[in-house]
């Protein structure tokens, strides 16, 4: 069994940084693709930033470029992938997903991913 769970969301104001964590316990959990996504409020979930399980990274979207940074950590057992948020704006404002897809691809369609419940990140102006 895989388990997902993020935290460091909160309520910062803009200009202000977040750092997002996710551990995933598990079998092989070294396997897995990892990713976060978002969810604002009124509108589709959107890929952020992805790191592929054999290295490699993804932008999903230009919006956080420069200011987002994405890195895991594997040298504990549990298996942990951080969100660097720096310069967060009112629009970064969203319920932040981690999810993990066992040998999968950052352009995949993560529909057999495991997900977390998700940590909120608000930014006020």
């Amino acid at each position: 069994q895989v388990q997902v769970v993020e935290s460091g969301g909160g309520l910062v104001q803009a200009g202000e940084s977040l750092n997002l964590s996710c551990t995933i316990s598990g079998r092989n959990s070294d396997d897995y693709t990892m990713g976060w996504f978002r969810r604002a409020p009124g509108k589709e979930r959107e890929g952020v930033l992805c790191i592929k399980w054999s290295g490699g990274i993804t932008a999903y979207t230009d919006a956080v470029k420069g200011r987002f940074s994405i890195y895991r950590d594997k040298a504990n057992v549990k298996n942990k992938l951080y969100l660097r948020m720096n310069s967060l704006k009112p629009e970064d404002t969203a319920m932040y997903y981690c999810a993990a897809d066992w040998l999968g691809e950052c352009s995949g369609s993560w529909d057999g991913a495991f997900w977390g419940q998700g940590t909120q990140v608000t930014v006020s102006s």
